[in-house]
């Protein structure tokens, strides 16, 4: 931290400083006031007024007014955020948690790393930096049986894998002070609200001996035991390696997507039930599930939305090639899709760059913009590794089918006729020896842009200057 604020100062020292101009505007100067209390204004023999700021005298050309310590105050505050700004990002990318970068590193892991990128548990576990969190991972015999128990089922295996992803920290030494030797932790099966009753969650337990371990936190759950601790960064993350899955009846049970329309049906989403089924899209989905498929469904009031396209008198080919338009063509569970880059090729993309969407993510709210308009994703119908069905709040409208309203172009002025303008006498010649008006008008602007541009060079110089000096 001290070096990189030493080497940011340097830089600015030299890039700035040397376009400063002594006639800098007190405005600038008093931008230490920010900082430390001014405690002399006084006039000086040479023409200009010495100001004292804490150990620091400066020489500004004239006394400064309200305005100026107005103005001086808010440029610190804008100067200030954006140098911390610069000093901060780039160390919070650093810090940003990319669990399966990390496990690539170790290649007893390569298996279970496999299948945290396959159900997109990766993207849960990185979406959640600021919890604590004790990763639970298996080495490949382990995570094998695993996978066998079931039954290599992609959303069985998800849910697995969050019930392995505990949400608090755990390591030796936390674990053996346990006023109890025992306590119950959530787990991100927990969190997804896919779990029934307390078996989203495990219990951590003091083995003694310096041994720890995880189970169930259902009834009569056998102990997985602690093998390694991989990784640990106190009360904040940990990677911990376990001798078994942890596993209870039910674990591997999935929701059923065999009566896709039924499912839409329930979710309020009818009109747009009928209309995959009766178009034969509703085969296309059903093809693509199994290889990766992402379903955005607009609700039922979507159709009935102003602005929203009448699809009762749409051409079969373009209201098939807007139902396709509503899918992707892989699995982007919502948490998945906040991390999702570029124009997204849809079922409807029958070449690049065509029938493309993007996402746009603030927080925790995701939206798709078609270049058309947005809509919002709303809710999570169905995740089902590797299908997801998510609803929307209107309908996903591509640029190949419609375009957006122009604005309204304004209204020419009416152009006067001959026998209305106005009788005017031609203009009196000007001396001999007067410049032309434009001419003296254009060596103004040049002179007061000239003017103006040094006096911002030299401001902004300053203001850079001391904002950096006050900080650092």
């Amino acid at each position: 931290m001290a070096m990189q604020r030493g080497v940011v100062a340097a830089l600015f020292a030299c890039l700035l400083l040397p376009m400063a101009s002594p006639s800098s505007p007190p405005v600038v100067v008093l931008l230490a006031n920010a900082v430390q209390p001014i405690t002399m204004l006084t006039a000086h023999s040479s023409g200009c007024y010495l100001l004292a700021s804490g150990s620091t005298l400066h020489c500004i050309p004239s006394p400064p007014t309200a305005r100026d310590i107005a103005t001086a105050m808010a440029m610190q505050r804008v100067v200030a955020a954006a140098l911390l700004a610069c000093l901060l990002l780039p160390m919070a990318s650093v810090r940003g948690r990319n669990i399966t970068a990390f496990l690539a590193g170790y290649k007893d892991y390569k298996l279970y790393n496999q299948y945290l990128s396959e159900t997109k548990v990766c993207d849960e576990i990185n979406s959640r930096e600021s919890v604590s969190m004790t990763v639970l991972v298996l080495s490949d015999d382990a995570m094998s049986t695993l996978a066998s128990d079931a039954g290599e089922n992609l959303a069985a295996i998800k849910n697995a894998l969050r019930l392995l992803t505990v949400l608090d920290y755990y390591d030796r030494k936390k674990v053996k002070k346990l006023p109890s030797g025992t306590e119950s932790a959530a787990t991100l099966y927990q969190a997804t609200g896919d779990a029934v009753s307390s078996t989203g969650s495990v219990t951590v337990s003091d083995l003694g001996d310096g041994k720890y371990g995880f189970a169930s936190a259902t009834p009569g759950a056998k102990v997985s035991t602690c093998t390694k601790e991989v990784k640990t960064m106190p009360f904040k993350f940990a990677v911990v390696e376990i001798s078994a899955p942890i596993e209870f009846d039910g674990l591997f049970d999935t929701p059923t997507t065999s009566n896709l329309t039924r499912v839409l049906e329930r979710a309020g989403c009818k009109k747009f039930a009928a209309l995959v089924a009766s178009t034969g899209v509703l085969k296309s989905y059903q093809s693509a599930m199994d290889k990766g498929l992402t379903l955005f469904a607009p609700n039922d009031a979507a159709f009935k939305a102003k602005g929203a396209p009448d699809v009762d008198k749409m051409p079969s080919g373009d209201l098939v090639s807007l139902l396709k338009y509503h899918a992707l063509p892989a699995y982007y569970p919502k948490t998945s899709l906040k991390w999702a880059k570029g124009a997204l090729p849809t079922l409807a993309s029958t070449k690049p760059g065509k029938y493309v969407v993007s996402v746009k993510a603030q927080g925790e709210d995701v939206s798709l913009d078609t270049g058309v308009r947005k809509s919002r994703v709303a809710d999570t119908v169905l995740d089902s590794t590797p299908f997801c069905l998510l609803t929307v709040d209107s309908l996903l409208m591509p640029s190949e089918l419609y375009t957006a309203a122009p604005e309204a172009a304004p209204s020419p002025a009416p152009v006067p006729s001959p026998a209305d303008a106005p009788a005017s006498s031609p203009p009196a010649p000007l001396p001999a020896d007067a410049p032309s008006s434009k001419a003296a008008d254009h060596k103004d602007v040049k002179a007061s842009s000239a003017a103006a541009s040094r006096a911002v060079g030299s401001f902004t110089a300053a203001v850079c200057s001391i904002a950096m000096a006050s900080l650092l």
